[in-house]
């Protein structure tokens, strides 16, 4: 039988992903509401209801120091042995927040974990670049980037799955700071998937505050999907229900 390669969604940033027996979560949001500093004015987000917590965890994937990917009540209720990998930012909150086994990786930098290989990619600028990821284990390999930035250094290479935002997400004068809708193009072309899983964006999340107001978004899951199927190559799309788990074809 051959190995098993699974994505959950978790809603927003949040993924549990299993290589076999291997289980990797990736920046998880669980309880509480979600904040950048003391300003809930200008923007907040809410959970309907608290989130179950995976079990049995292997791996900490930690993409941004932000707190949209790196939220502390959440990571919290994770045990602190749990080793992490993060992004250098993101390192440093949780080496605060008490985790012992902290491995920091820049853009360009690797490191394993038996045997998941884990690539730091350059990510978005939040304002200092952050991390996407390549995933490389027997059961499959995958690109994760939560924001819609595809670095110009990756080369081209066949994956069995990239995980993105489907969507450009920004603000009048700022622009956008996901460019899922702008990047899908990209992505498709130089992975050459075998599945799109849509991300960031999605679960029952909701936002409140004088920039929520003012969000502009462009694209639907429903374009994202006819773009998709327009390639050749039976490429999937997936826009996932949180919960529910999808295996992935190497």
């Amino acid at each position: 039988m051959s190995p098993t390669l699974t994505a959950t969604y978790l809603g927003a940033n949040g993924w549990l992903l299993e290589f076999e027996r291997l289980r990797v979560l990736v920046d998880p949001w669980f309880t509480g509401p979600l904040s950048f500093g003391p300003i809930d004015w200008l923007l907040k987000g809410e959970l309907a209801s608290p989130q179950p917590v995976p079990e049995a965890l292997d791996l900490l994937l930690l993409s941004q120091g932000l707190p949209d990917h790196c939220h502390p009540p959440s990571l919290a209720l994770l045990p602190p042995e749990l080793p992490v990998v993060a992004s250098p930012t993101a390192a440093r909150k949780a080496q605060r927040l008490g985790f012992r086994q902290i491995t920091a990786l820049a853009a360009g930098r690797s490191h394993s974990h038996g045997p998941l290989t884990i690539t730091a990619t350059a990510g978005a600028a939040v304002p200092q670049i952050e991390n996407g990821w390549l995933l490389d284990h027997p059961a499959g390999n995958l690109y994760l980037e939560p924001h819609g930035f595809l670095s110009a250094a990756l080369p081209s290479r066949r994956l069995s799955a990239v995980i993105t935002p489907v969507l450009d997400v920004g603000l009048p004068l700022a622009g956008a700071f996901v460019r899922g809708r702008t990047a899908l193009p990209q992505l498709l072309e130089r992975f050459q998937p075998a599945a799109v899983l849509a991300s960031t964006t999605g679960g029952d999340v909701s936002f409140s505050g004088l920039l929520a107001s003012a969000l502009q978004v462009q694209g639907s899951p429903e374009e994202a999907a006819a773009l998709v199927a327009a390639r050749a190559g039976g490429c999937r799309f997936i826009d996932p229900q949180p919960g529910t788990p999808y295996r992935l074809e190497s």
